[in-house]
């Protein structure tokens, strides 16, 4: 009896398992990304670096700022990171750039150090180009107010 009901539940499982994969192949499910997942990303026309002077406001408080210029031939990688060429403390008062926060060079327990953070290596975690395009998901929002820089 118990071989029978065991035979029977993996049966009813096997006939679950294949209707919801064939259910999964009909589903039209487009990607936010173009790429393959290992090739490096592209910037579609509408990231494309449109020129514009100046920040954009913040949405909300803690929001990181946005990246106010192209990015778009920025090396960003395990040995390189080229936004630290202008952005890092050593550097950024010779080129009239902005300075990281103090945040960027905690290490995990917390320690003050003179490099970057692994944990805040790569910019694109948190910061963006800025780009005056549509949502991709249409939604609700409604910044905070008052606007933040």
């Amino acid at each position: 009896m118990k071989t029978f009901s065991l035979i029977g539940t993996l049966g009813i499982a096997a006939v679950l398992g294949i209707g919801g994969y064939a259910l999964a192949q009909q589903a039209q499910v487009t990607a936010l990304r173009t790429d393959p997942v290992n090739a490096p990303n592209r910037l579609g026309p509408d990231f494309q670096w449109k020129g514009k002077e100046g920040k954009m406001q913040r949405n909300y408080r803690q929001q990181p700022p946005l990246i106010p210029h192209s990015i778009a031939q920025y090396q960003m990688d395990l040995r390189v990171n080229q936004c630290l060429s202008c952005h890092d403390w050593s550097k950024a008062g010779e080129r009239n750039a902005p300075t990281l926060s103090m945040t960027h060079y905690l290490d995990r327990s917390g320690m003050e150090t003179d490099h970057i953070a692994g944990t805040r290596y790569f910019c694109n975690q948190c910061h963006v180009p800025q780009a005056d395009v549509a949502p991709l998901v249409s939604n609700t929002f409604v910044p905070s107010s008052p606007a933040v820089r």
